[in-house]
């Protein structure tokens, strides 16, 4: 995460009103005309954002109105920042549930965002969970509030469940050819081993509302028990009451104390009008002696999970 910090920028701290926890976050765009530009002029952009806000006496602002902003290069700008209430989504009472997080897209311009710039959105939801408390939701300024606001593009990834971007992988340079030598004597060491773990399978998993289920990630629940490095993706099909948000969560569990060390980054997705959601997460990572990676999901509404798939590649530390 590329964070400039409040200080970074020469404000002082945020005059807004403390809140000690909300729903999620809410995403925004500029709503205006917004220029590509090199990211060395991106941070005095955002501090023309605030002097706006600031003088704007209609609405009376105490600080700038977003919690965070998100250049087009990806950087996260600290706006209000956590545990500060926003002045951004459209009342008192929205901006009591939701954060603000705002990408610099214009309605004319630059319209649609790029792939960094969506990882850097996500970069701050997850930052404002972490620090700010906020929970797993994550919406359009426009869900509750009569504006088009995040605009087309940004809110059909959001609709989307605002995956994280998937990197492409770097071409590796190409070698410029040289003569060829004798190889020196070199000690053969053990490749690790590799294995590669594949399961699809009916489910009739519950999910009860607004609490996290354990679901099965393999039928032998050693399999992506450490010590090993993986690489996991977890596919579910969940039925429900269309319109209903489904989350999920992988984290490490120490087999020894029963307790999860870590809950790693949550992605989620929306109940189609057909009823049914495909969801996917991917996690890639490490396990230590006697511990095992989770799934578990989570609904806002009853639902079931119907079938689950595993991909994962598994390599013995």
């Amino acid at each position: 995460m590329k964070l400039v910090t409040r200080s970074q920028l020469g404000w002082p701290k945020s005059a807004a009103g403390y809140i000690g926890s909300v729903r999620g976050v809410k995403v925004h765009y500029l709503g205006t005309p917004y220029s590509s530009r090199p990211h060395e002029k991106c941070a005095a952009y955002v501090k023309q954002i605030r002097s706006s806000h600031l003088a704007n006496k209609a609405e009376n602002y105490s600080d700038i109105a977003y919690n965070a902003l998100v250049c087009e290069h990806g950087t996260v700008f600290e706006g209000r920042g956590p545990h500060r209430r926003t002045g951004a989504n459209g009342n008192a009472t929205l901006n009591s549930q939701h954060y603000a997080v705002c990408g610099l897209l214009g309605s004319s311009g630059l319209t649609t965002p790029p792939d960094v710039m969506l990882s850097g959105i996500r970069d701050a939801i997850e930052y404002l969970r972490r620090e700010g408390d906020a929970g797993p939701e994550i919406k359009g300024h426009r869900d509750g509030y009569p504006t088009s606001c995040p605009g087309g593009p940004l809110y059909a990834w959001v609709k989307q469940g605002a995956p994280r971007p998937k990197a492409e992988p770097e071409k590796p340079d190409t070698p410029a050819p040289t003569k060829p030598t004798a190889p020196a004597a070199k000690e053969k060491t053990p490749m690790p081993t590799a294995k590669v773990i594949t399961e699809s399978v009916p489910a009739s998993d519950r999910l009860p509302p607004d609490e996290y289920t354990l679901i099965k990630l393999a039928e032998d629940t050693a399999a992506l028990q450490g010590p090993c490095t993986y690489v996991v993706t977890a596919y579910a099909t969940v039925v429900g009451i269309p319109g209903t948000r489904v989350v999920a969560r992988f984290h490490d569990l120490p087999l020894a104390t029963g307790r999860p060390s870590l809950d790693l980054p949550i992605d989620g997705g929306v109940i189609g009008p057909d009823g049914t959601l495909n969801l996917s997460v991917t996690r890639n990572g490490g396990l230590d002696v006697k511990e095992q990676l989770r799934l578990e999901l989570r609904s806002d509404a009853d639902a079931t999970v119907t079938r689950r798939v595993l991909r994962a590649l598994r390599t013995d530390a």
